[in-house]
């Protein structure tokens, strides 16, 4: 019988059919073409069958049809799923809304967020504790009156999800039960839609479920009803964990990757029939490129993001980078970019002929990788034209003639342009492969590239060059390879719960996993797999005790499970800590049933003879033109060796064999591709700078950051660093000149310098390989005590000369001082504020000096509260700085260290060249910022056009201030850094150029520039978001933001914990301010509140948007947020917020935003109101309440359009 494997894509469905006789067809449709049939499945399969449109499908001739399809996909990405209600905790009808308050783009003014799925929010009075006990019992009179409105209003979907129902999912099951006998189609109960901690993710994803899956049922009943007469058809669908699903039990929350899953399937299916177990995957399309990790066994996340939404439920571990074959190129800011824009389908890139601009795909027509003669005629106005060369060269020589007037040099070549944007494209797809790979800990040196999608092969062989993999693959059907892994893949189902528990609580988590593998097993046997067929995969998610990075075990008994942990801690991070606590966060079970597809390729005939190429054409090969042969590869003889340069042509795609490669089909007709001569090192680049060289650096130091900071927040111990993200990594030259900063908070933004110059300074000739230096000194580099900075040398392989520093500051959440969290309201010198750390060499020569860094922690007036916690912290911070160190070593054997130290000051003089530009546009102003102590921060900007430089005149702020409203002068640069870098409005480099066109002016031992002993706890925190204000102030391009990060830290001597907690922007010339989201200097996370209840005695009541707290104005300022916490047990709460008095300015006529206010609500019914900067001990049952500010508005309300 016939089977039919199709993955319905956005643009074309791609089809594989198999013939009775087990032979393949395929083909591919344009996904959408209502003129012509309804829906490109059904019309693919008649068409296979050579059958009419009308014509009904035969009975009885199909046994299978495995389908992916984008149908959700496309409904969340364009925002049309079925209206929605929320039915949610009361307290937390803005959690979803607010989430975990970070803005998604650290530079923008004008901040967007992702449009919400549900159609209305209804607060449901229940709660239970984190125990799953029932704290006020359910009021089901009062939901059901709720239901019954939106039945009435034509909503027909709800998602139910309540505090810690994954616990006790009783008040759940009541409320599904009331909408049922209230006849809602589509009801999505987060305990069973994702059976795990957190709200947010959780209830987001029932959200998802509820909005989806009704669309997903109407696509699902259409097909139905074609395949209807052929009863012994059984139709399955593709799941985003990547296993086959009977289309009555096809999910919304299942169906978001239900294309690009199978694709990972058939990889991985494909390279083991070939003999390889080890794979990276590599999926380039028109828009974008997939990468995937394949190591023996999938790999899945339980956390994605997708589309601005969180989806809590396992979904294959696919990285995704926005350079395909259309992504755009442009030069700006002196460097060549690729992408994120894409050309799409329409226009396309410029050699479609219907008007697009120039795109990845024009640079290898142009190259001669891509011949018009080879390719489909499907291009210009009528769909009948061949690629445009000629447009494509004039394009290229316009774009050299642009960039000379810019660069003011004489115009390049067209062809090294095209090289140079073809060489950006391949290392931005391959450092997204190194982020599934290398970032966590594998060498894929000896690993196979299994290559697939329309773009793939035109640039496997150049991105295995970057990453030295020497092996690559292309399936016979790579051109249709997703539709292809439906067809292999076998029906799957996951279970998961979560856990939670001690390792040694191995009986429980026995019970646990018997319990999900008999569920699992249920679900198979429903699909009417039978027992014998059925394999279950048993998981489990270990974490340290207080860390929050799970690493999935193979479920095992405790001594093996925590070997396995171990050993892949070490992989991944480069130790582990033997002895120490191991909790099981989560346990799943994955049954598999043994049905998978396999298609014998070694039985199919191929030529008997070597081909002859069917032409010789020109292509470029390191800018030299040479004469290459081109093969069909379908005339191909099994074993034949094609050698580079050569291209080889098939239907669905072009194979460029590279210089030094060769490439053979082996006997499944998989074209091997290898390379045979040892890879040219990119040592001859020299040290003048090149425009394309200096982009590939900009990014290959930024990747570099970027890894370190993952490792750091993958492994450290403290919620500030692993949850709220409040760290940041960076590489300096040996100067301690900052080269790369990954921007995860803007307050840390270039103030490592300092730190690194104090320590070349204070350790002269006394550095050496395998020296790791600490510090947390404000007034030596660093911002305010709990900001620990780790400084480890980079030393040439002599091991003689320093050639870069690394370092990694984090946020620990206790560095001593009078008040838990270390942020005592009214301190007055430093040393209240927690133990002084200032250059001290903590592993000497590779020594581990750990009892001398224990004794400085646990010294002084006021010591750190929990030792072991800061020693934790610290050996992530130091694992951070060896990933870092690994990839610079890396890239000095790639490149050279002469040509590696050139760009490290060529990138400089390109991010000075940026300011410079973006100065020219600014105008002068002035500003005096108030401060609700009466003081003021005042500023002047003047700009200089002619030498393109501006004077930040800070004369005549407020003296030292005699509590802790102080800050160090490297949180004063962080703070212009970062409003120039908003300025500019293009993603520049952040380094040390970008200060040269600056001249700062700011008066000693002032309130901005700290001298010891100043207290300066507020300085980091309060000083930077109200030096910020005033500089905005001074430009006048936005209104006052909330200006401050509400502060609120509160412990005892066993817990602290420290919140920064979100508020209203200012509203722009164009554009409202945006509510409940963190602001300028800081983007950290907040705490799920589940997790918050389950670490802490605490429960968060209520954390909303504060209505009507921004300023009105013609463009209305962002709101703040109201957060209620009660106390379960006597502890100290420190508060350091701004903005108390003096409320948010509006600008031109727009009011300002409302003040902040917080206050204590005692358990006896008292009510205390509490200052900005105030501290308090708290009782059990107390609640603390905060109230933000709103940003304020921008010009007169009497301006405002109206609708």
């Amino acid at each position: 019988m016939w089977q039919f494997w199709i993955d319905r894509g956005g643009t074309f469905t791609d089809i594989v059919a198999r013939k009775p006789d087990g032979s393949i067809i395929i083909d591919k449709l344009l996904s959408e073409n209502s003129d012509i049939y309804k829906d490109a499945a059904i019309a693919g399969i008649k068409k296979i069958l050579n059958l009419k449109v009308k014509d009904k499908i035969p009975v009885d001739k199909i046994s299978a049809v495995k389908m992916g399809t984008t149908v959700a996909t496309n409904a969340l990405l364009e925002r049309k799923g079925d209206r929605t209600l929320l039915l949610i905790t009361k307290g937390f009808g803005d959690l979803l809304r607010i989430g975990y308050q970070n803005r998604p783009l650290l530079f923008d003014l004008n901040i967007n967020l992702p449009e919400l799925l549900y159609d209305r929010v209804v607060e449901v009075s229940e709660r239970l504790d984190s125990k799953g006990n029932v704290l006020k019992t359910l009021n089901e009179k009062e939901v059901r009156v709720s239901l019954k409105k939106a039945k009435i209003d034509g909503i027909n979907s709800v998602a139910i999800a309540f505090m810690h129902s994954y616990i006790n999912p009783n008040h759940e099951d009541k409320i599904a039960k009331i909408a049922e006998e209230e006849n809602f189609t589509q009801i999505s109960v987060s305990h069973k839609v994702s059976p795990l901690i957190k709200l947010v993710g959780r209830g987001d994803t029932t959200v998802v479920d509820a909005y989806l899956s009704p669309i997903l049922r109407r696509y699902v009943n259409q097909v139905s009803e074609e395949l209807k007469s052929s009863k012994s058809t059984k139709l399955m669908f593709m799941q985003s964990n990547g296993g086959l699903t009977d289309a009555n039990l096809f999910q919304g929350k299942d169906a978001l990757l239900s294309g690009p899953a199978g694709g990972v399937v058939s990889m991985v299916q494909t390279g083991m029939q070939a003999g390889y177990n080890k794979l990276i995957g590599f999926d380039m399309g028109g828009t974008s490129t997939d990468v995937c990790h394949y190591a023996g066994e999938y790999e899945r996340s339980f956390e994605t993001e997708l589309a601005g939404v969180r989806i809590r439920a396992p979904m294959m571990q696919i990285n995704t980078v926005a350079a395909g074959g259309g992504s755009i190129l442009s030069f700006k800011d002196g460097r060549f970019q690729v992408g994120p824009e894409s050309a799409g389908a329409i226009p396309g890139p410029a050699s479609y002929g219907k008007g697009g601009p120039l795109t990845v795909t024009d640079c290898n027509v142009l190259l001669g990788k891509l011949h018009p003669e080879h390719f489909p005629s499907v291009f210009g106005p009528k769909g009948n034209n061949p690629l445009d060369v000629e447009i494509v060269r004039k394009k290229f020589t316009d774009l050299s003639k642009n960039i000379a007037q810019q660069t003011k040099k004489l115009p390049m070549d067209e062809i090294s342009i095209a090289e140079g944007f073809l060489k950006i494209a391949i290392e931005n797809m391959a450092n997204a492969i190194k982020k599934i790979s290398i970032q966590r800990g594998y060498d894929i040196t000896n690993y196979t590239m299994n290559c697939f999608g329309g773009a793939g092969g035109q640039h496997a062989c150049r991105v295995a060059d970057s990453l030295g993999i020497t092996n690559i693959l292309v399936h016979p059907y790579a051109g249709v390879l997703s539709a292809y892994g439906m067809g292999l893949a076998e029906i799957r189902s996951i279970r998961e719960r979560h856990f939670e528990k001690n390792l040694n609580d191995i009986n429980e988590a026995n019970t646990l996993i018997d319990n999900l593998s008999l569920l699992a097993i249920e679900d198979l046997q429903k699909q009417d797999i039978e027992n014998s067929s059925i394999d279950l995969v048993k998981k489990a998610f270990l974490h340290y005790q207080g860390s929050h990075q799970n690493l999935e075990v193979k479920f095992d008994t405790v001594k093996k499970m925590r070997y396995y942990f171990e050993q892949e801690h070490k992989k991944r991070f480069g130790f582990f800590v033997e002895g120490r606590t191991i909790f099981i966060e989560m346990l799943t079970v994955e049954a598999i049933g043994n049905s998978s597809e396999h298609h014998d390729f070694s039985k199919v005939s191929s030529s008997l003879i070597n081909a002859k190429p069917i032409s010789h054409k020109k292509m470029y090969v390191n800018t030299s033109e040479n004469s290459v042969p081109i093969y069909q590869r379908s005339e191909l003889k099994i074993k034949q060796k094609i050698f580079g340069p050569a291209i080889i042509s098939e239907t669905t795609g072009t194979n460029i064999v590279e210089q030094g490669w060769s490439g053979y089909l082996d006997k499944y007709l998989n074209l091997i591709l290898s390379r045979v001569e040892g890879k040219r090192i990119e040592k001859g680049i020299g040290t003048s700078v090149d425009v394309v060289m200096l982009e590939v650096f900009n990014n290959l130091f930024m990747n570099i950051a970027e890894q370190m900071g993952a490792t750091l927040a993958n492994t450290a111990y403290s919620v500030n660093i692993k949850e709220r993200l409040d760290f940041s990594c960076a590489l300096f030259n040996n100067y301690g000149e900052l080269v790369a900063n990954a921007p995860h908070v803007p307050v840390h933004l270039g103030s490592m310098s300092e730190a690194i110059r104090t320590v070349i300074k204070l350790n002269k000739d006394n550095i050496f390989p395998g020296d790791v230096f600490v510090l947390n000194a404000p007034f030596n580099g660093g911002t305010h005590l709990p900001d620990v900075t780790v400084i480890t040398p980079v030393f040439d392989k002599e091991g003689k000369k320093i050639i870069f520093f690394v370092a990694s500051r984090g946020h620990h959440a206790d560095i001593g001082g009078t008040t838990p969290g270390s942020g005592p309201p009214d301190s007055k010198h430093i040393e209240e504020e927690g133990v002084l750390i200032d250059n001290f060499k903590m592993f000497d020569k590779g020594i581990f000096r750990e009892k001398e860094m224990k004794k400085i922690l646990s010294s002084g007036k006021y010591p750190c509260r929990n030792v072991e916690h800061n020693m934790a912290d610290l050996a992530a911070q130091v694992a951070a700085n060896k990933t870092g160190i690994n990839e610079i070593n890396s890239m000095v054997d790639q490149f050279g260290i002469e040509t590696v130290q050139a760009y490290m000051n060529h990138v400089q003089d390109n991010a000075e060249e940026c300011i410079r530009n973006a100065i020219t546009n600014l105008t002068e102003g002035k500003y005096e910022y108030e401060l609700d102590n009466g003081e003021f921060i005042k500023v002047s900007i003047t700009i200089d056009k002619i030498n393109r430089e501006a004077t930040i005149d800070f004369s005549g702020t407020a003296k030292k201030n005699q509590f802790n409203y102080n800050a160090p002068m490297a949180v004063c640069h962080a703070v212009i850094l970062y409003v120039f870098r908003t300025l500019v409005g293009n993603n520049i480099p952040l380094n040390e150029g970008c200060f040269k066109p600056l001249n700062i002016i700011i008066p000693n031992n002032s309130m901005i520039n700290a001298k010891y002993p100043s207290a300066v706890i507020a300085g980091n925190t309060e000083v930077s978001q109200l030096t910020c204000n005033a500089l905005f102030g001074a430009l006048g391009v936005i209104a006052g933001s909330q200006a401050t990060m509400n502060n609120f830290i509160w412990g005892n001597d066993k817990i602290q914990n420290y919140e920064t907690i979100c508020g209203g922007t200012g509203a722009g010339p164009d554009f409202d301010g945006t509510s409940a989201v963190q602001t300028h200097m800081t983007n950290t996370r907040s705490t799920d509140p589940e997790v918050l209840e389950t670490r802490f005695p605490v429960r968060l009541e209520e954390f909303s948007i504060r209505k009507n707290s921004g300023g009105k104005g013609k463009h209305n300022g962002g709101n703040g947020v109201t957060r209620k916490l009660r106390f379960l047990e006597p502890m100290i709460v420190t508060t350091l917020c701004s903005h108390r008095r003096v409320k948010p300015f509006g600008v031109n006529g727009g009011e300002p935003g409302e003040c902040g206010k917080e206050w204590l609500e005692t358990e006896n019914g008292q009510t205390l109101n509490l200052k900005g900067n105030d501290s308090c001990q708290v009782k059990e049952n107390d609640l603390f309440i905060m109230q933000t500010p709103g940003g304020g508005g921008y010009g007169s309300q009497n301006n405002k359009t109206k609708n």
